[in-house]
């Protein structure tokens, strides 16, 4: 059983009415080929706008700039959201769409995916934020929650994480404490051969595929992205002991959408076997990772 998603590398238009139509247009494009799930690169809304791009440490930021940029997040109720909820029913597709959040307090960068029938089934804003840039003036999310996702032929236990959250193990650690199945990672930045093998590794400890989607080269960009989304299997030899390849997608650097097809039943007859995972953990030795430090 086949669970297809569609990796929508796409380039932003510079308008969040254009993100909309494009948005739009490519969710189409994905169900024609065939996907369950369609899923944007980060903060999709503006195309992961900052003021700018620089270290925090090398540029003076006014708190008037500051507001300028706040004022452009727009509320979970916002008709540019709302749109993809509407779209995912009328598609019967799901649709992981990202956008920067206002909320009462400072905005986020989040992610919602919307099922096929339109319903909100995981939301999740961005724990690790980039501190060191425009990110540190954002609040961060509080828990890496996981969804249950009725794509029609079945259902997936989805999670996600965004961009920088990444690098930090513990992130896709929990997501698998959690139950998650597959990871949905939405991308802005420049991909590096390290981030692949990172995607990989995190697939093979956790034993979960793991996805991210990232914006293509542009020729006048506001982020430093180059494409090379992918999506990444736990699987990595069969159940005869034969080595497969984990690489389920593999995207070059320019716009376009991709499908990943994940094997669920392949996946989960290997999530039984595997000594991966949760099997041989032992968490009474790891009290270290939550001990604070200075740092």
């Amino acid at each position: 059983m086949n669970f297809n998603i569609a990796l929508l590398q796409i380039s932003p238009t510079g308008s969040l009415e254009g993100n909309l139509a494009k948005g739009i247009d490519a969710c189409r494009q994905a169900k024609k080929m065939g996907a369950d799930l369609a899923v944007f690169p980060e903060m999709w809304c503006n195309g992961y706008e900052l003021l700018f791009q620089g270290y925090l440490d090398k540029n003076t930021v006014s708190e008037d700039e500051i507001k300028a940029w706040h004022d452009k997040a727009i509320a979970e109720n916002h008709n540019f959201v709302e749109s993809f909820a509407r779209l995912s029913k009328e598609l019967e597709m799901a649709i992981a769409i990202t956008f920067f959040e206002r909320t009462d307090k400072l905005p986020k960068n989040t992610v919602i995916i919307f099922d096929r029938f339109g319903k909100k089934i995981l939301k999740y804003s961005k724990i690790h934020t980039v501190d060191f840039k425009m990110e540190k003036f954002i609040d961060s999310g509080d828990s890496f929650n996981v969804g249950d996702l009725d794509f029609g032929r079945g259902s997936v236990r989805i999670g996600s994480m965004i961009c920088f959250d990444r690098d930090f193990p513990e992130a896709a650690r929990i997501l698998m404490l959690n139950g998650a199945e597959i990871i949905v990672v939405p991308n802005a930045c420049h991909v590096y051969d390290i981030y692949h093998a990172q995607m990989k590794i995190r697939a093979y400890e956790n034993c979960f595929a793991t996805l991210m989607v990232n914006y293509p080269i542009q020729a006048k960009s506001t982020n430093d992205s180059n494409g090379r989304s992918c999506a990444y299997s736990p699987v990595f030899r069969n159940l005869d002991r034969i080595e497969v390849d984990p690489a389920l997608v593999v995207m070059g650097e320019i716009e376009e959408i991709a499908i990943a097809q994940l094997d669920l039943r392949s996946l989960r007859d290997f999530r039984k076997i595997d000594i991966r995972g949760n099997a041989y953990r032992k968490p009474k030795y790891y009290g270290e990772l939550i001990r604070p430090r200075d740092k």
